[in-house]
């Protein structure tokens, strides 16, 4: 069995410790980060009441990036005149993290495409940010 012996000074996975790049480049102005994947199983029956067997479906991920504004312009503004954030060809997203071992982990959101964009903003907002959902064709996640 593993000793675990507390670190007075050990450090968390925190958001601090998040590097996340989006089209090629660090984007500091990002505010969050999602990504899941999941595999479909389900249990098969024959004689008895028991499982005899496990299928396995379709493997789903998904994920969503939320942006202060001014780097969606920034992006928007890198397009063609008319283009759309829908239009750009798929992309990676990274996201690193230095683990409290001071290892680098890394996840791969592979093939991500943008889904679509919106503008929200209410009276008080300090800091427009805006979520956009991804359409990823899968994670790596080492």
């Amino acid at each position: 069995m593993a000793d675990f012996v507390p670190q007075i000074n050990g450090r968390a996975y925190d958001w601090a410790s998040l590097r996340a790049q989006l089209l090629g480049q660090t984007i500091a102005g990002i505010t969050a980060l999602s990504y899941e994947d999941m595999q479909e199983k389900v249990n098969n029956h024959g004689a008895g009441t028991m499982p005899v067997s496990r299928g396995y479906g379709k493997y789903e991920a998904k994920g969503s990036v939320t942006l202060e504004m001014k780097e969606l312009e920034r992006i928007q503004a890198a397009l063609p005149p008319g283009g759309r954030i829908q239009d750009i060809p798929p992309f990676p997203v990274i996201a690193s993290f230095v683990n409290p071992s001071n290892q680098l982990v890394t996840h791969t959101l592979h093939n991500c495409e943008f889904t679509g964009q919106k503008r929200e903003l209410k009276t008080g907002d300090t800091n427009v940010e805006i979520e956009l959902d991804l359409i990823v064709s899968h994670i790596s996640w080492s």
